[in-house]
């Protein structure tokens, strides 16, 4: 059986992030996607909520693909578009730089750009498989704000 590939699907204007159910168009900076084995997206407004979703142990339905956005492409105050594979991407962790929810990664396709970034947003460049739970700061996310 030929399994289909799974592809970054664009948000539509009222797409709201599976996690806290901010609407993505109205928030900075770059988002994730997770395409599901059975095809369902969950569209994330923070990087960072890709890595949160990924520590839970809840999570076990089988994810087929994950996406990033370039920021090297995409405009930070109203990106669109431009969908890497996660996995692939050059993550900026610790720089000034605030995406939807404060703090967030910063993503990109190439080494150059993310370097570019550091110089002018502070930063360190890391890959997918050296994020550790440390630099994922979900503090300031919806599901831990005890205001509500």
């Amino acid at each position: 059986m030929l399994r289909r590939q799974a592809i970054a699907l664009e948000p539509d204007s009222d797409t709201a992030c599976a996690l806290d159910g901010m609407i993505l168009k109205d928030f900075v900076g770059p988002k994730a996607q997770i395409r599901y084995a059975e095809g369902k997206p969950d569209f994330l407004c923070n990087v960072m909520e890709l890595f949160s979703v990924l520590s839970m142990s809840e999570q076990k339905r089988q994810i087929a693909a994950m996406y990033v956005q370039d920021m090297g492409r995409a405009d930070w105050d109203h990106p669109t578009a431009n969908r890497i594979d996660a996995k692939a991407a050059f993550y900026v962790v610790g720089s000034r730089k605030p995406g939807s929810m404060g703090p967030t990664f910063a993503t990109f396709a190439n080494m150059q750009d993310a370097q570019d970034f550091v110089k002018n947003e502070g930063g360190k460049i890391v890959r997918f498989d050296q994020v550790t739970p440390d630099m994922v700061n979900m503090d300031n996310s919806a599901a831990r704000d005890t205001r509500m």
